[in-house]
């Protein structure tokens, strides 16, 4: 029993590490050749884990082998035009100007209650409004509106509006940051101030706070404890 669950802990820890080093990508927007990586790691490591018979190395060795196959193909496909058309394809134009392309549907074997729902689900109901739906080579489909049905920006209405900024947090769960209030010219006065608005007497009663590119500090206390 202890011997499994050493060797359970060792090909988690492999397999987490072989995964961080694969890069940080969704499921989704996995490309096909990573996603088959990521689902035979998964299907080596248990094997190993299940059955003591079986030497520990006979799982490592695949796993780092897949790694360095991974990370060739993406190196491959980062510096080579052909390169990456062969290992991650080429995008597809399913809708053009509102009108659905047939042969494209059937070539990628895509049906059109498949299309319409993913339409649908980035509020496009209607194929007239489309200009261009194009299928990516993850899987996600990218919908472009025609020219006046796409949303109002501030630049549109001629509106000048400060660029966003990342906020800063100051306080999480009552541990005041002292690095990110120097970042952000924040005194623990001024904190303290804002809290005493709030009705606490202590930092240590804030549960979150943080301030926008504005300078507006956002703060709220703990509640129930």
């Amino acid at each position: 029993m202890l011997l499994t669950a050493i060797r359970t802990l060792i090909l988690y820890l492999a397999v987490t590490v072989v995964m961080r080093m694969m890069g940080k990508r969704q499921v989704g927007e996995m490309q096909p050749y990573e996603l088959v990586v990521a689902v035979l790691i998964a299907e080596l490591a248990a094997i190993p884990m299940e059955d003591t018979d079986i030497p520990l190395i006979n799982g490592l060795v695949p796993i780092v082998v897949l790694l360095v196959v991974q990370i060739a193909l993406s190196e491959l496909a980062l510096f080579s035009e052909r390169a990456r058309k062969i290992i991650c394809g080429t995008p597809s134009i399913l809708i053009s100007q509102g009108e659905i392309v047939e042969q494209e549907l059937r070539r990628l074997r895509v049906n059109l209650n498949d299309l319409l729902e993913q339409l649908r689900s980035k509020n496009f109901p209607n194929v007239k409004d489309v200009a261009y739906a194009i299928l990516e080579t993850n899987g996600q489909l990218s919908v472009i509106p025609k020219a006046g049905l796409s949303p109002v920006t501030a630049v549109d209405l001629n509106l000048n509006i400060p660029s966003g900024g990342l906020p800063i947090n100051l306080v999480l769960d009552g541990l005041v940051n002292v690095h990110n209030l120097k970042l952000a010219g924040v005194t623990e006065e001024q904190l303290m101030e804002k809290a005493k608005a709030l009705g606490a007497h202590d930092l240590r009663q804030v549960f979150f706070a943080n301030i926008d590119e504005t300078g507006h500090i956002h703060m709220q206390l703990k509640r129930g404890r």
